[in-house]
């Protein structure tokens, strides 16, 4: 079984709309160094991409494990659904494989939101984590624990629009600071009346644009906030494999 060291070292990866981030973790999610960015390709081929993350790393310090935030629904490291980077170049590809065989070391993938859910929660009660970016990323946690993923982004918010359109980034620009905050008070008594959270996280690039007063129980995140939700992602795995039952003698 493998030995599990709080010396591993973790290279945390988001995946976004409009860019990619990287950094490096220990295994208790402090940050070893700054992260660096760049602009995600277009088209956001998976070569592509794989090709804007080597060059991202090529100077980072060691690692010995990587964890892969992507925007969208990933099952098991396969990409199911790629809104804002193209489903039809996605769908299907094994990227724990593909970064695994490119990079020499184990990776798990999950979707962006959820990472970021991961480094923020308190893990007491019902707690929901969005992001405004590209899209409009969710990820529940129930005491601390990621429930399955709903891809809330692709239901529908109005009669001709679902949360992506309504209040993704293109929606910002379109309507400007004004408008898209008299939608986002919109959208935050749905969420609070649907979801009826303990606590609400809010993240992502358009977070800062919000003008309005919220509840206490909403708090605004940062990327730095949510980073070590990728090395979360490893503990996970880790307390999964040191579960008694999956202990080998």
């Amino acid at each position: 079984m493998e030995n599990i060291s709080s010396a591993i070292r973790i290279l945390s990866i988001d995946i976004g709309g409009s860019s990619i981030k990287a950094t490096i973790v220990s295994r208790e999610g402090e940050m070893l160094q700054e992260y660096k960015k760049s602009k995600t390709p277009k088209p956001a081929s998976p070569a592509e991409v794989l090709r804007v993350i080597k060059l991202l790393i090529k100077d980072f310090q060691a690692y010995d494990r990587v964890s892969v935030g992507f925007p969208g629904y990933v099952k098991n490291g396969v990409i199911c659904t790629a809104p804002n980077l193209g489903t039809a170049m996605w769908k299907g590809v094994d990227l724990s494989k593909l970064l695994g065989d490119s990079l020499g070391k184990p990776v798990r993938v999950a979707n962006d939101a959820d990472i970021h859910g991961l480094g923020v929660v308190s893990g007491k009660g019902l707690e929901l984590v969005i992001t405004l970016g590209t899209g409009f990323g969710t990820a529940i946690l129930m005491d601390g624990i990621l429930l399955p993923h709903l891809e809330l982004a692709h239901h529908p918010v109005t009669k001709k629009r679902t949360y992506d359109g309504f209040i993704g980034d293109k929606a910002f620009i379109e309507i400007g600071k004004k408008r898209w905050n008299r939608r986002m008070k919109q959208v935050i008594r749905v969420l609070k009346t649907v979801f009826n959270y303990d606590r609400l996280y809010i993240g992502g690039g358009n977070a800062d644009e919000l003008e309005f007063k919220l509840d206490d129980n909403i708090e605004i995140i940062t990327n730095r906030d949510g980073i070590k939700g990728g090395a979360r992602l490893w503990q996970l795995h880790d307390e999964e494999v040191l579960r008694p039952e999956n202990v080998q003698s």
